[in-house]
């Protein structure tokens, strides 16, 4: 997992589980190379990149333990 500045893929989408009170905002841009996860409340901050595969354990995962 790796922070970077840039952008490969523009095409950001909100999380269906993102609280519409300004909560926890967390966007993600999927490629075929990279998935890049950002707080949609900074958009011009930094971001998280992590391999497709990462990206889909850690989805799995979440979707295991999610309350």
């Amino acid at each position: 997992m790796a922070s970077e500045q840039h952008t490969t893929y523009p095409t950001w989408v909100k999380s269906s589980h993102s609280g519409g009170a300004g909560g926890e905002c967390v966007e993600v841009s999927a490629g075929p190379c990279a998935v890049h996860v950002r707080d949609s409340k900074n958009p011009t901050g930094r971001h998280l990149t992590f391999t497709p595969a990462a990206w889909a354990d850690f989805v799995d995962y979440a979707r295991q333990h999610a309350c």
